[in-house]
């Protein structure tokens, strides 16, 4: 059994998340004993202000944590959340144990299921950066963003909600509503849930006619299937 490190608290309510389905899906795979996790929490306020505004501190302060919890005895690493994702490979080359990516993860889906166009939905940070796109492009899925409009919408929502554990069902339709026009319009055959606490909010949600890539269950199986 390899001991899991666990980035955390950005936010707070998406740790909570993956520690329980962790150990939920580790209990329906029957493994042998519970999952050794050794969770780091850090502050997301901080980590939201470095991540629009000092990529060199996001680092540095993401790599405090990989650091303190390589120095717990962990076996591998994951970040409990998308944002982060922008410095990863940074943190990977950095990293004496390995570090599981949430993007890659998520791309292996896309391209298992054949999808071909998906919409991205996240921090302004994630919606606007590279990482996303770049991962999927090699496995020939088209990643776009909202309208600018849109992703200052969506932004706000998730800062000033969701980061907050305030789940709206209101704020559900509206999402329901932004992602049935990119269909319309833009033809998406998928969605990418590129914020861990969206998971929360949208993955009952039905979307006739799309496939939503739940990047918390994806990074949980790959996780667990690692522990094994």
């Amino acid at each position: 059994m390899q001991r899991l490190g666990l980035v955390g608290g950005l936010g707070p309510e998406s740790t909570i998340d993956y520690y329980r389905r962790i150990v939920d899906l580790a209990q329906k795979k029957k493994l042998p004993e519970s999952p050794s996790i050794v969770i780091d929490s850090l502050d997301v306020k901080r980590g939201l202000y470095l991540s629009g505004n000092d990529r060199a501190g996001l680092i540095e302060y993401v790599m405090g944590s990989v650091k303190r919890l390589t120095a717990a005895g962990v076996d591998f690493i994951a970040i409990a959340a998308n944002t982060p994702h922008l410095v990863f490979d940074e943190l990977a080359e950095r990293s004496k144990v390995p570090i599981v990516s949430i993007v890659e993860t998520c791309a292996d889906e896309a391209e298992r299921r054949g999808l071909k166009k998906v919409l991205l939905l996240g921090t302004r940070f994630t919606m606007e950066a590279p990482f996303y796109p770049q991962v999927f492009r090699k496995r020939g899925v088209e990643v776009i963003a909202p309208e600018e409009t849109d992703r200052h919408w969506v932004h706000d929502r998730y800062v000033n909600q969701l980061l907050n554990s305030v789940f709206r069902d209101e704020v559900r339709a509206e999402f329901a509503g932004l992602i049935e026009r990119a269909r319309r319009e833009s033809g998406i055959d998928g969605v990418i849930l590129g914020g861990t606490e969206l998971t929360i909010l949208l993955v009952d949600s039905e979307i006739p006619g799309l496939q939503l890539l739940d990047t918390t269950a994806l990074h949980v199986a790959a996780i667990v299937e690692r522990i094994a």
